[in-house]
């Protein structure tokens, strides 16, 4: 009896899964899963040899109570309750066959759903399988392998072309697999991979580069600042490239790797010279204006050598593979485990107190696996008698930005100090001094105080009337945007922006500044959602002189911050006008658009001033509308927060179809010149297909197709048989109205729902949209601007 006990008790459990595969929070065993069905996770292993074409498959041991007795996939086994995919399947490569690897060994292609049953009905799979691949760049040696008795009796090489074929077939020596279904991909795949043309994939990058004009980017004289100035200057551009660094591994854990073999192998051909031009831009191998459709591969990546991956070989070196990437951008890039869905986290956040909660959904807490901090995963384990159900069992732990990229915070804090201690002006003085601080105690709360008053009066009610702070230099460094997390919208990524202030330009400014809570007050929507206590945002324009971090792809022309609630509450926003980017933006890029998508009559009322008005606008719009909100019932939150993956999209359009209704607001109330009504509505039809072309996976060209194709729907915007567009007047305004309203109405609901069915019915390239683009492609109008920097590059050298 107690024999029997024990071994109940040693019984692996699973985490059980919904039909879709989400964890449910309920564990059982592995024999009452199999039994009765219940879904449930495992990983595929796959190793392949690149020289050689062929797959490793593995013999099932004869007691397997599963396929005994056939050649099956490289390396499997179940996910144990609690436990990551990744873990498991280093762990299952190691016990089944003696390989060690590293987890950027392993490249997840994609996800299989198996369902059979087998042994009479005794034994019912229905299986979630994530599907890996381990490329190598030579077989390695059969004697090198350590076999486990119990689960594999033998292995070898096969060419994959065969081994499909086999599976085909039907081969009775093989575990089925449909390769003419999902698991097809595996071998379509490999084969894409390794049999594309190079003449056509050098073409295919070539167009890719040609969407971006090569700008060089220069500021005024920096003989206007002061010595002390021009020194901290290049500290802070020093400390800049540390935070594109950051940002180089926030984007993906393997992604500063890559960087580093692109560069070392950029001269070998004019095709490697491509990919490196490209990844630069892209800063990842997922190209920002195709959907982050991937345009490397794992076979382009650093190539690893381990000595002591396997037993050693006589006359062998060792194991080399190719460090990996995923075929699909993960959307939650490197803030959460790459196998964490949305329902793993929130069971995990539902376990936590109130203050671990605000952390784990916090703007500067990355979410890690606790078993990624153990090098073996059996202290996880959770054995239970065969009745009992784990509930509640959790792996994931938060860890702050200062302990995540420690090390590389506290080189850039040992800059910003240095910076701090030349700068001549004060403000700036505390601004680099406190940022440093925040580095280093994940606080940011003083530090974005600081730069809100970096160009603040002693009296921030006349903020931006007369005197400005001694120095010319703007600086804008640290975590700020969420865009990467297309998981929730919670997590910073870190960026800089470094500029002479144009004092000229800002002064002239002071109008939106100073209307902020009279147009909140009459923003179209129900006054009960309005706020009394809308704070003036300071704006400043900056001719930029260096960005890092996050400006990749599509560039910045403005931006307002900080995105903290509670500063928001107090004391609003603050924008940075970035006024080079936009001139060169609208010279290279909407001029262009307007000459062939907007119709003769009306192409000469795009201009550069009502672009630029709008970008000030759209920026202004951040700062009203709905932030803090109370929920329909009574809870207090935040719109980010009940929007999650959806806030950035939906606070794009916002930002940008109020900042339309904001300016004819003005206009309205002779705050500014009526000469700006038609030229501002046909400038935003121009820039309508700018945006658009970033892709329906970037948050600003979402929110431009659902004003577009609202806007058309209404028939504020009109296609001609010519192609041509154009704007009808007498129609816009009252488009734009209730496009703001609804949008409005949705952030003060907190009506997720609502905004996700908004999104499906209008971010979509419909027929319209198609055609502007297609004419674009074709005459190869440039999408985005790719700047150079020659004062940071001289700095940097």
């Amino acid at each position: 009896m107690a024999e029997t006990k024990t071994m109940m008790i040693e019984e692996e459990c699973f985490d059980v899964l919904t039909e879709t595969g989400e964890k449910t929070g309920i564990s059982k065993p592995r024999s009452e899963v199999h039994r009765n069905g219940d879904y449930h996770r495992a990983v595929h292993v796959w190793i392949y040899a690149e020289s050689t074409g062929e797959v490793l498959v593995q013999k099932r041991a004869d007691g397997k109570d599963s396929w005994p007795g056939l050649w099956d996939i490289s390396s499997a086994g179940h996910i144990s309750a609690g436990h990551s995919s990744l873990i498991t399947a280093r762990r299952e490569l190691e016990e089944e066959l003696g390989i060690t690897l590293p987890k950027d060994a392993f490249e997840l292609l994609f996800v299989y759903l198996q369902q059979c049953v087998i042994n009479d009905g005794s034994f019912i799979n229905n299986e979630y399988d994530d599907v890996y691949l381990v490329t190598t760049l030579h077989p390695i040696p059969l004697e090198a392998f350590t076999l486990q008795e119990t689960e594999v009796s033998a292995v070898k090489y096969i060419p994959f072309e065969e081994y499909r074929s086999l599976l085909t077939k039907q081969h009775p020596d093989y575990v089925l697999y449909d390769v003419n279904g999902q698991y097809g991909q595996l071998f379509d795949i490999i084969q894409q991979r390794y049999k594309e043309n190079p003449t056509a994939r050098s073409l295919t990058l070539q167009k890719q580069l040609y969407r971006y004009a090569p700008v060089s980017l220069s500021a005024e004289v920096l003989s206007d600042l002061s010595d002390g100035d021009k020194e901290a200057l290049d500290f802070l551009i020093k400390a800049a490239k540390i935070v594109d660094e950051i940002f180089y591994l926030q984007v993906w854990y393997n992604n500063p790797s890559l960087r580093d073999w692109l560069k070392e192998h950029a001269d070998a051909s004019e095709l490697d010279k491509m990919k490196w031009m490209y990844y630069l831009i892209n800063k990842s191998p997922w190209s920002c204006l195709d959907e982050n459709k991937a345009f490397l591969t794992t076979a382009d990546s650093a190539v690893k050598l381990l000595p002591e991956a396997t037993k050693p070989v006589g006359g062998w070196k060792g194991l080399e593979y190719k460090s990996a990437f995923p075929i699909r951008k993960p959307p939650g890039a490197n803030f959460y485990p790459p196998d964490m869905d949305k329902n793993e986290f929130e069971l995990w956040k539902s376990t936590l107190t109130e203050s671990q909660q605000k952390d784990a959904t916090g703007f500067f807490i990355a979410i890690k696996r606790r078993t990624e901090f153990s090098s073996g995963s059996s202290q996880l384990n959770h054995t239970v008698g065969s009745t009992d159900h784990l509930v509640g069992n959790h792996d994931l732990s938060s860890i702050p930005y200062s302990e995540e990229y420690n090390s590389l915070l506290t080189k850039a804090a040992e800059l910003l100090h240095k910076a701090g201690n030349l700068a001549s002006s004060p403000s700036l003085k505390r601004l680099l001094h406190s940022k440093a601080n925040a580095f280093l105690s994940n606080d940011y709360y003083e530090s974005d105080i600081a730069w809100m008053e970096l160009v603040q009066l002693e009296s921030p009610s006349c903020w931006n009337q007369a005197l400005f702070m001694d120095s010319k230099l703007d600086v804008t460094i640290g975590p700020y945007m969420t865009y990467e997390d297309r998981l929730f919208g919670y997590k910073a990524t870190f960026g800089a922006y470094i500029g002479l202030r144009d004092d000229k330009a800002t002064a002239q400014l002071k109008l939106f500044g100073d209307n902020l809570q009279v147009l909140e007050q009459n923003l179209p929507m129900d006054n009960a959602y309005k706020s009394a206590d809308v704070s003036a945002a300071p704006i400043r324009v900056i001719q930029l002189i260096f960005n890092a971090g996050d400006v990749k792809g599509p560039q910045t022309v403005a931006f307002n911050l900080p995105n903290d609630e509670r500063i928001l509450k107090e004391r609003g926003t603050s924008m940075v006008m970035l006024k080079n980017v936009s001139q060169a933006k609208f010279k290279h890029i909407l001029q262009p658009i307007a000459d062939v998508c907007i119709t003769k009559e009306q192409k000469e009322l795009v201009d550069f001033e009502s672009f630029f008005t709008h970008t000030i606008c759209h920026e202004c719009c951040h700062g009203i509308g709905p932030h803090a909100i109370t929920l329909p019932n009574g809870e207090k939150s935040t719109v980010r927060k009940e929007m999650q993956e959806l806030y950035s999209a939906l606070e794009e359009a916002k930002a940008d179809i109020v900042g339309l209704w904001a300016l004819k607001f003005l206009i309205n109330k002779d705050m500014l010149s009526k000469s700006l009504v038609e030229s501002m509505y046909v400038s935003f039809l121009a820039g309508c297909f700018r945006s658009v072309r970033f892709g329906l996976e970037e948050a600003h060209g979402k929110g431009q197709a659902v004003q577009f194709n609202w806007l058309f729907e209404k028939g504020a915007f009109i296609l001609h048989p010519d192609g041509t567009f154009s704007v009808d007047f007498a129609k816009v305004e009252g488009a734009v109205e209730s496009l703001s309203r609804e949008i409005l109405t949705i952030q003060a609901k907190g009506d997720k729902a609502a905004a996700r069915l908004l999104l499906q019915q209008y971010c979509i390239m419909t027929e319209p949209l198609k055609l502007a683009l297609n004419k674009l492609e074709a005459l190869q109008v440039p999408v985005d601007i790719v700047p150079t920097f020659p004062i940071a590059h001289e700095t940097l050298e």
